[in-house]
């Protein structure tokens, strides 16, 4: 698809700035148009986390925390089958029992027999467990029937979540959520995991406070030695890196880097090539992330969590090899259902994408429910506009994973579609940019057309635009490896705080396919023709199977390593040929 190339707009008052010491004018403007106003602002030390005193609901959860630990209550976390759930159920089960709980187990639903989320099914299940305490990670704030059954059978419940709250509450014995109303924490972005940790945060002051640890002659634990998790569970989730969230992020990240780690996620870096010392935020989305995901969406996520919580690193890569065969199947699989998804759309509306339903809905029956959210992730990137993808749930039923574009808030999309059509969706919940639901196969055709009526009122043909936004041009004697290790070690870049990217006119001097789909390139830039810079460009043959002279090139700044040797590298997001005079 063609793109436009947006270039972020100059920051008020940018000229007048002091720089900050030790700091280069190109990243302080990348600060600036990213909304950072001071230095402050990007300071990552832990100290400057927000407190957990600010998060309502946490005192009635330490509470009952307090209660379970002096009663050695028998604790089940119930999580989701997700990378965030799956990290929070470590953080909880390796945490509490760090604090001296001595009855912690977990249970994760099996996405394909129990669905989403804390289900009256699932406390059925989890009754063979015979748990005094339920604490829902990463799920729950929906959970009203759910929570319900839990308090038939007498059990405390304890709500963690990040998610959008429904018209009703889960009547739980406490319910920690930063989004819901009025709720003055300031962070909203919080992935389970985060919300989560600042339980813990708080039930560890209380219990330092109580003089818990000198009493019980324990040491007091290090909740920053599971910051490794935070922060894989924050990125893999694409929640907003807000200043908070990237501390939080941050400092995951430099324990990663140190080997101070959890030796599951060492032997996923292993697994998927990468180098522990160099983790980037990059990599814990598309390479650690995925892979844990691949136990969720086709077998058991207990596998992740179990390579989560292995303290021996032979049984950690064993598990790790297991969930690297899991997401090369979940690959195979996502490859021949986006081959279907693209044939399906090449016959609406062939050479034409404007002939396409604004609101993309797609469905074949024997589509794999847990790969159903990347087709439509893949699916909205190559179009641009909001898409669903639907399974068959097997019983007259099909459940859709939704991803949206800027500009359609995708949950209240639904709601307005419910409010409309009450027959139509079973259930849903979900955030801005992605959502789930349920409903009868038989109105799969009322709701793709009450789905694409609803886009068609929020979004504009301009919305339907793929645009890329550029941090503008790099003067050649900052096209460097100083400045790509600069900005890598600016970030952690990622949702809502952007790795920057420049956009640029190059000659092309050298160029080859590697490969088969990717473009290795010698650039040089029009305003420095002298200073060549190689290049790289993935999947790009697909789009431009001729390299021109000349091109128009979006990309960021990498440091290549190969074989000792480190070098700048451009990595291209977008190539199109430019006019040659």
């Amino acid at each position: 698809m063609q793109k436009s190339i947006v270039r972020h707009g100059q920051p008020h008052n940018l000229a007048d700035d002091p720089l900050p010491d030790g700091m280069s004018a190109l990243l302080w403007r990348i600060y600036r148009t990213r909304g950072v106003e001071k230095v402050e602002d990007i300071q990552r030390d832990l100290a400057s986390l927000l407190s957990p005193t600010q998060m309502r609901g946490l005192d009635g959860a330490v509470e009952l925390l307090i209660g379970a630990l002096q009663a050695q209550t028998r604790i089940l976390v119930v999580g989701d089958f997700d990378a965030d759930g799956a990290t929070s159920c470590a953080l909880a089960v390796l945490a509490l029992r760090a604090l001296g709980y001595r009855h912690v187990d977990y249970l994760v639903p099996n996405r394909f027999t129990f669905g989403y989320g804390l289900t009256p099914e699932i406390v059925e299940h989890a009754s063979a467990r015979d748990p005094e305490l339920l604490i829902t990670v990463d799920n729950g704030i929906s959970s009203v029937a759910g929570v319900a059954a839990a308090n038939a059978l007498g059990w405390q419940v304890i709500v963690t979540d990040h998610h959008l709250p429904g018209a009703e509450l889960p009547d739980a014995s406490a319910v920690v959520n930063p989004n819901l109303p009025g709720n003055p924490f300031p962070s909203k972005v919080l992935a389970g995991v985060g919300v989560l940790f600042y339980v813990l945060l708080g039930l560890r002051a209380r219990l330092r406070t109580e003089g818990w640890f000198d009493d019980q002659g324990i040491g007091e634990p290090n909740l920053a030695d599971y910051l490794d998790l935070v922060a894989l569970g924050t990125v893999a989730d694409v929640v907003g890196l807000d200043r908070n969230n990237r501390i939080l992020v941050h400092q995951g990240l430099g324990r990663i880097r140190a080997g101070r780690c959890r030796p599951g996620i060492t032997a996923l870096l292993h697994i998927a090539g990468r180098n522990p010392a160099n983790t980037r935020a990059a990599d814990l989305g598309f390479a650690v992330g995925p892979r844990l995901n691949a136990a969720g969406r086709l077998e058991d996520m207990s596998l992740g969590i179990e390579c989560l919580l292995a303290e021996n690193p032979d049984e950690a890569h064993g598990l790790a090899v297991e969930l690297d065969r899991l997401n090369r199947e979940r690959r195979t699989i996502e490859a021949d259902m986006q081959a279907q998804a693209e044939a399906m759309l090449d016959d609406w509306a062939p050479q034409d994408d404007q002939a396409l339903p604004w609101g993309l809905c797609l469905y074949r029956e024997n589509w794999h429910p847990g790969v159903i959210g990347i087709l439509a992730s893949r699916i909205k990137e190559r179009w641009h506009r909001p898409a669903i993808a639907f399974a068959s749930n097997g019983d007259g039923t099909v459940r859709g994973s939704a991803r949206s574009i800027p500009g359609l808030h995708v949950r209240d999309a639904l709601d307005e579609i419910a409010a409309a059509h009450p027959q139509l969706l079973s259930k849903f919940g979900g955030h801005a940019m992605a959502a789930g639901m349920t409903l009868r196969a038989e109105d799969f055709d009322a709701f793709a057309k009450a789905f694409d009526q609803v886009v068609r009122r929020h979004l504009t043909t301009d919305d339907m635009q793929a645009t890329l936004r550029s941090d503008g041009q790099i003067e050649a004697n900052d096209l460097h490896l100083d400045t790509a290790r600069a900005i890598l070690d600016g970030g952690p870049w990622g949702q809502g705080f952007e790795e920057p990217l420049f956009d640029d006119t190059f000659d092309v001097v050298d160029s080859r396919i590697v490969g088969e789909r990717h473009w290795k390139m010698v650039l040089a830039p029009q305003n420095a023709p002298q200073h060549l810079v190689d290049a790289i460009a993935f999947y790009a043959v697909d789009d431009l199977p001729q390299m021109p002279k000349r091109v128009r090139a979006a990309y960021r700044l990498d440091a290549n390593e190969w074989q000792g040797r480190v070098d700048l590298q451009l990595r291209i997001e977008y190539l199109e040929a430019a006019e040659t005079v």
